[in-house]
């Protein structure tokens, strides 16, 4: 029989890059390959973990429970306290949510431990659990709500799931590139204005459904989920960012309300307000982009 851990691989596959966990740019769903379907056998560690992306096999076969995990993080400007990373704010919302203690080890580049360096590729956030380590924020988010199911953070059908997913698809892609573009203002930055407020407009859109009575995303929007753990520190950079960067170029409050009243929501989350760092960390985040 596969051990639970050999199935949580399974599960989490399609969210595998199909070069490794680090890659960068968008991620891209890839075909699941041959050797994520089976056990590992061979000797080598290091050849294991590039094969599945950074999802090591457990080879003992048992379940994961709580304790000894770090979240390894993008340090902020002090190099010791937590950076600006959206990502690895939206693991943290998921850690807080299901109430699982960790140690937060905030990392520069020069302070990597070699193991992340030479078998991630230096990827960040990485979660290492015991003998296992995870980097891609999807990929973690899911192996925790996975193995650790109270409270659930995919309390609705897949369908619902998977339409709420599809709305924040380019969000932000689309804000990088306005937030990252220079000089404000002109032609082409407005064109990229426009492409975030198409992207917003689908957020609206999701936020104002037919049978939604709740603050939240997903269904009913009356549960929050693992998406807008993921959604909202987006919304926190792009709320930020169009304060400092762009002169409050889009007045979310006009133009998007219900997008207005959903930050206001899942920013007053407790989840949200235990992992956030200051506005200055974000400013200092993108003005190295700029």
């Amino acid at each position: 029989m596969k051990n639970r851990s050999t199935s949580v691989i399974l599960a989490l596959s399609t969210l595998v890059q199909s070069t490794c966990a680090f890659s960068s740019g968008v991620n891209s769903l890839a075909k699941v390959p041959s050797f994520l379907q089976r056990p590992l056998t061979t000797k080598s560690k290091t050849l294991n973990m590039v094969r599945t992306g950074g999802l090591e096999i457990r080879e003992e076969g048992a379940t994961p429970t709580t304790g000894d995990m770090t979240l390894y993080i993008k340090a902020g400007p002090d190099g010791k306290d937590a950076g600006d990373c959206p990502f690895a704010h939206y693991i943290r919302m998921v850690l807080q949510e299901k109430n699982l203690e960790y140690t937060l080890a905030p990392l520069t580049q020069e302070t990597k431990p070699d193991w992340l360096i030479d078998h991630y590729g230096g990827a960040l956030p990485a979660l290492r659990h015991r003998k296992e380590c995870y980097v891609e924020s999807d990929v973690i988010a899911q192996y925790l709500d996975f193995f650790f199911v109270e409270p659930t953070l995919s309390p609705y059908k897949k369908k619902e799931m998977s339409e709420a997913g599809e709305c924040t698809d380019g969000f932000f892609p689309a804000l990088a590139r306005y937030l990252k573009h220079t000089p404000d203002g002109n032609e082409d930055d407005l064109e990229l204005k426009a492409n975030l407020e198409t992207a917003l407009s689908k957020i609206e859109d999701q936020l104002n459904r037919e049978g939604k009575s709740g603050d939240y995303l997903v269904g009913d929007g009356e549960q929050i989920t693992i998406l807008d753990c993921s959604l909202a520190p987006k919304l926190y950079h792009m709320s930020t960012g169009l304060k400092v960067f762009k002169n409050n170029a889009i007045d979310l409050e006009n133009q998007f309300p219900l997008v207005k009243k959903y930050m206001d929501s899942v920013f007053e989350r407790q989840s949200f307000k235990d992992s956030v760092y200051p506005e200055e960390v974000v400013e200092w985040g993108w003005s190295n982009t700029r």
